[in-house]
């Protein structure tokens, strides 16, 4: 009996543990850009999310697939209930076609990491035509 009783309030102490942990909610977990231009600039997109859970959560880092994608986020600890933000800029200079791309969240969720996606079509720069032979002046006769 002793064995149970110890086993079931170990059983509930791990379940009020977690039940006290940060959760964070993002409002969407990918984006989709579109067709941007890459002589626009940098694309951005704010990931918006909730302290859902019971605790302080606390974003430790948030890391993007490559260089061509920065992200930002909110440093502060987001107390329950409250809200907080990651801006990911996407750079499509000199990076025409399609891309996807992800954005690791870790942080002190029960779920230690949590992937966002960011996606689109980067329509190359108009191309400069290049003169192939030189111009010969035009003589004028009068």
């Amino acid at each position: 009996m002793k064995k149970y009783s110890f086993l079931l309030v170990c059983l509930v102490l791990s379940l009020t543990a977690m039940a006290q942990k940060p959760v964070i909610n993002f409002k969407v977990t990918s984006h989709d850009f579109g067709k941007i231009n890459e002589s626009d600039g940098p694309a951005t997109f704010i990931f918006g999310f909730t302290n859902t859970g019971k605790a302080t959560l606390v974003i430790n880092r948030v890391q993007a697939s490559c260089g061509c994608t920065t992200p930002s986020y909110t440093k502060e600890p987001v107390e329950a209930g409250k809200k907080g933000e990651i801006t990911v800029t996407y750079n499509p200079l000199n990076r025409p076609g399609a891309f996807t791309k992800t954005i690791t969240v870790y942080s002190n969720d029960s779920i230690e990491q949590k992937v966002l996606i960011i996606k689109g079509e980067v329509i190359p720069k108009p191309t400069v035509p290049t003169a192939s032979a030189p111009v010969s002046p035009v003589m004028n006769k009068h």
